[in-house]
C-alpha cells in the first residue's frame, strides 16, 4: 500500500535518536523514487549533526576537504529563506564547478533541492532531496511534491528541536566488541587500514563494522561516530 503523506511525518515523529531521523531518510528516499533524501542541522550552540543517504565515501571526503566552507548549496542557502534549487545557485567559480563534478562522481546526483530552515535562538537547517535526471523531469517531480517535501522538512526540524530542548535522553546504544574495537582504534588516531590489521580483517570488513556503528550512534560521519562513542563513554582512549 502507498504511504501517505501523514504515515510519512508519524513516521519521522516517531524517532526517539538522529538513527530514527535517519531511518526515516532512507525511507522518503524510497518512497520518492530519488536518490538521496539529508536533513542536516546546527542548534543553538553551533552543534552539527546529520542524517541521510549520501554515502559514506562522500561524508568522509566532504569533512576531509572541508566543503563546508565553500559548498555553494550551504552558502547560498544561508542567505535564503524559501526553497532552491541548485540550478539557481552560484556555481560559475571554478571551486564550485570542480566541487559540483566532484559530488555528481560521488553519486549526490546533478539535481536538487533545499529547504532552508530556521529555528529559535540561531538553529538553522537544510532540508534536501537529490537525483540524476533530466531537468524537465526533476521540474516536474519538485512541481508535484513541494507542499510534501516543506512539510516533511519541518517535521524533521521539529523533531530536531524536540531533541535539543530535551537533551539527549535516549538510551546509550549497545555496540558489538568488534563495533567497539574498531571505534577505539580509530579514536586512537589509526588509519582504517592500520585499525584493520590490527583487528586481523580487511578493510571492506572494517567499513561494515564502522557503518554499523555510525548508524547505531546517529552519527552524520566516522569522526562524529567516534566523538559520540567518546562522550557516552563507550570506548576509552
Amino acid at each position: 500500500m502507498q504511504e501517505t503523506l501523514d504515515d510519512l511525518c508519524e513516521y519521522v515523529q516517531a524517532a526517539t535518536d538522529v538513527g530514527g531521523l535517519q531511518s526515516a531518510t532512507e525511507r522518503l528516499r524510497d518512497h520518492y523514487g530519488v536518490a538521496h533524501i539529508v536533513y542536516h542541522w546546527v542548534n543553538a550552540v553551533g552543534e552539527r549533526f546529520g542524517a541521510g543517504t549520501y554515502s559514506q565515501e562522500w561524508v568522509d571526503r566532504y569533512v576531509e576537504k572541508d566543503y563546508l566552507r565553500m559548498d555553494p548549496v550551504i552558502l547560498g542557502c544561508f542567505q535564503r529563506f524559501t526553497p532552491v534549487d541548485w540550478k539557481d545557485l552560484d556555481w560559475t567559480s571554478r571551486a564550485a564547478r570542480a566541487f559540483l563534478k566532484e559530488a555528481i562522481e560521488f553519486g549526490v546526483g546533478n539535481q536538487g533541492f533545499t529547504i532552508p530552515i530556521r529555528g529559535p535562538s540561531g538553529q538553522f537547517a537544510l532540508f534536501t532531496a537529490s537525483d540524476s535526471c533530466e531537468d524537465y523531469e526533476w521540474t516536474r517531480f519538485i512541481d508535484g511534491n513541494l507542499r510534501d517535501l516543506m512539510i516533511i522538512a519541518h517535521e524533521f526540524n521539529k523533531k530536531a528541536l524536540e531533541f535539543e530542548s530535551g537533551g539527549d535522553s535516549a538510551p546509550v546504544p549497545a555496540l558489538s566488541p568488534r563495533e567497539l574495537a574498531a571505534m577505539t582504534y580509530l579514536a586512537r588516531g589509526m588509519n582504517r587500514a592500520q585499525a584493520a590489521q590490527e583487528m586481523d580483517i580487511s578493510e571492506h570488513t572494517l567499513r561494515v563494522y564502522i557503518e554499523a556503528a555510525r548508524h547505531k550512534l546517529g552519527a552524520m560521519n566516522t569522526t562524529h561516530a567516534v566523538a559520540r562513542a567518546l562522550s557516552r563513554g563507550l570506548i576509552v582512549v
